[in-house]
């Protein structure tokens, strides 16, 4: 994957790239030789043919999961007789976590904000087109659930990217999903004082999950997701 493109300031915002680095911001056209004998009626089709050898297409999820100080309570082992505790600090404070994954390589993309609105999912897009050079030859089908930020007429949909809105109520069929039980695990059963401190270790958390590839195609890549060409 690149190097992380160098967004626009957004406050409270952090990307991620699998160098580490962070950063707060918060086709071609096949023509008939001369002479070829080809008829006009074939010529066409060999452009499309042509046009779309030269268009590479991928297909990503993508899921926005909100974390914060409200505890993730999860069973654990314990000795037989002894009761489990768990400290939690009841509070009602929250960030956003946009991830998006590629099931077939289970190469990952994340954001974290402070909320979720047409107007950062718009930047969010732009900024995940620039990264993975998204355009008239590259091109990503991006399945998405039917939040209002997904499907406002306000939505600035960069070249190349064509959302496809999922059924409602229909979770597993976005393979986005099963990121956030593993962007949980360091937070459960745990309390914290601060946003400060969640931001900290799901961002050190994501760091990690980069270079776990095989851990997640193995967890997202569905048996009828469909295989398509995903040469850099």
């Amino acid at each position: 994957m690149a190097t992380n493109a160098q967004p626009d300031a957004i406050a409270g915002a952090q990307t991620f790239s699998p160098g580490g680095r962070s950063k707060r911001a918060g086709g071609l056209e096949k023509k008939t030789p001369a002479g070829s004998g080809a008829s006009p009626s074939r010529a066409p089709r060999r452009r499309r043919r042509s046009l779309e050898r030269s268009r590479r297409r991928s297909a990503s999820g993508e899921d926005e999961h909100r974390i914060g100080l409200h505890p993730i309570v999860r069973r654990l082992w314990v000795e037989q007789g002894e009761q489990p505790v768990a400290t939690v600090n009841w509070k009602r404070e929250w960030l956003w976590l946009y991830g998006f994954v590629q099931p077939q390589t289970g190469l990952t993309y994340w954001w974290i904000l402070p909320y979720v609105n047409t107007k950062l999912f718009s930047r969010v897009l732009k900024d995940f087109a620039k990264h993975f050079d998204v355009g008239q030859k590259k091109r990503i089908v991006l399945p998405l659930d039917q939040a209002g930020w997904h499907t406002s007429k306000q939505l600035e949909i960069p070249e190349g990217i064509h959302l496809v809105p999922l059924p409602p109520y229909s979770p597993e069929l976005q393979p986005a999903e099963r990121l956030w039980p593993l962007v949980d695990e360091p937070l459960a059963n745990q309390a914290y004082e601060t946003l400060d401190e969640v931001e900290e270790l799901v961002y050190q958390r994501c760091r990690r999950l980069l270079q776990q590839q095989q851990l997640i195609r193995g967890l997202t890549c569905y048996h009828w997701w469909p295989e398509v060409d995903t040469a850099a």
